[in-house]
């Protein structure tokens, strides 16, 4: 055996055969004959422990890779809920926006924090539409997003079948043509937008305009919302859903008059603490794990409403366990958790503003960062003095905070302020240091003696 197969687990052969046409040697990956069971300083070489198939290696499969392999999908923290059976609470938000939709023919916007779950609500209300049999076209909108180049990825999803100069029995429509091959090659005006939509018929079109807050152009905002308004006045079977994280529904559309009658907004509001629970119970189920009640209680506190805090503590704590060959979660295993996304985030923010955090933390500042990182959570980024109360019940750590929010922003140190007709708001500078300092002072525990969790919303 070569030196290479005693240090590598995988080695690296010539194929027989030469590239076709070139004469060049194709080289391909092949496993080693005992590389999987072999030790290197006495510890196992790491590997993956499920193919790309999501098949796990029955060489080393027993009953915890398995309950592993199943928190994949139990836990998503870092893509949405696209499966309605993981998909927890929500109701009464779910029943507003179809009502809106299918009994008003409203186009609908719902506006919220990051990691609200607006993202994984519209994959469910598409699932929802779907079954309706509506035609859904899905766009993600980005900094460069531009009118023309939006309703043609609409066009192009919606076929020449339901266009009433053509229909299902057409040429056309049999081989799947779609708008977008009508379309003319100079830029799409809305009037024309407007008319190439309104000759749709036997079905009911439903766009969803996801990360729309993203999209930079002022001109693109208002080609939108003059396009909202022209199709509800002319009864088109076409209906927008716009979602964003924009604080209200003047920041997602442009001022064009009368359009408010055309639209339902919803804020999409932090999850309660029941609804919290169904997330982890969700998982339980899916992964066969059992969280106890302290650690719910633990992950409640520190998830503060929003799901994606609570499947990523989720997660990371159920892992824990699993490492240890337990299939239950404590809030010991919470705390670990915890740490870990502490060490994430922190990962995720610049070196200077890690050093400005160390410095206020060295002078036991913490608790008031943790206090002012809520609020800020709570508002998707500007927040006033009067929200902090809503994350800190000491009115003594309440004026500490207040007080060094006004401290930090005249230092211009991780947070800014700003006065308008409001009054006196906050900002942190950089948007990923929020949820970092929430992390790191919940580690330190700061928040959860003050919130004890509300029994009635967990029975």
């Amino acid at each position: 055996m070569s030196w290479i197969d005693r240090i590598i687990p995988w080695r690296l052969r010539q194929a027989a055969d030469m590239a076709e046409g070139g004469g060049q040697p194709q080289y391909i990956w092949r496993p080693a004959p005992a590389a999987s069971a072999r030790r290197e300083g006495g510890t196992s070489f790491p590997r993956f422990q499920s193919t790309a198939g999501d098949h796990l290696d029955p060489r080393t499969a027993d009953r915890f890779a398995m309950v592993r392999a199943k928190l994949r999908n139990a836990y998503t923290p870092a893509q949405p809920v696209t499966d309605r059976r993981m998909f927890a609470g929500r109701t009464k938000v779910l029943t507003a926006l179809i009502r809106s939709i299918e009994d008003q023919r409203l186009h609908t916007v719902i506006y919220g924090e990051r990691g609200i779950g607006k993202t994984s609500l519209l994959h469910v209300l598409a699932q929802a539409a779907a079954d309706a049999r509506y035609l859904v076209v899905y766009v993600t909108c980005g900094a460069r997003s531009e009118f023309d180049e939006t309703f043609r990825a609409i066009a192009a999803n919606i076929p020449l079948m339901y266009h009433n100069a053509y229909g299902p029995t057409t040429l056309e429509g049999e081989r799947g043509d779609t708008l977008a091959q009508l379309l003319p090659p100079e830029p799409i005006t809305v009037r024309y937008a407007v008319d190439a939509l309104a000759k749709i018929e036997g079905t009911r079109v439903l766009v969803i305009l996801d990360e729309y807050d993203r999209a930079g152009s002022e001109d693109f905002r208002r080609s939108i919302a003059e396009l909202l308004k022209s199709l509800s006045d002319q009864s088109v079977r076409v209906q927008f859903l716009i979602a964003g994280v924009a604080a209200n529904l003047t920041e997602l559309v442009a001022n064009v008059p009368s359009i408010q009658r055309n639209i339902y907004a919803m804020q999409m509001p932090k999850m309660t603490a029941a609804e919290i629970r169904s997330i982890i119970k969700n998982g339980e189920g899916v992964a066969e794990l059992e969280f106890d009640d302290a650690a719910i209680h633990a992950i409640i506190a520190r998830c503060i409403g929003f799901p994606y805090l609570a499947s990523l503590i989720s997660h990371r704590a159920a892992l824990v366990a699993v490492d240890q060959n337990r299939l239950n979660i404590t809030a010991d295993d919470v705390a670990t958790a915890t740490s870990e996304a502490v060490n994430e985030f922190k990962d995720r923010i610049t070196r200077r503003s890690q050093m400005q955090i160390a410095e206020q933390v060295r002078k036991g500042r913490l608790a008031a960062l943790g206090a002012l990182a809520g609020a800020a959570q709570s508002t998707g980024g500007w927040f006033s003095l009067e929200e902090i109360t809503a994350v800190h019940a000491d009115p003594a750590g309440i004026a500490e905070a207040r007080a060094a929010a006004e401290r930090l922003a005249a230092e211009r140190t991780l947070i800014e302020a700003r006065d308008d007709e409001f009054g006196r708001a906050y900002r942190f500078l950089e948007p990923s240091v929020p949820i970092y300092l929430w992390l790191l002072a919940a580690r330190g525990q700061f928040f959860q003696q003050e919130h004890p969790e509300p029994q009635s919303e967990l029975a």
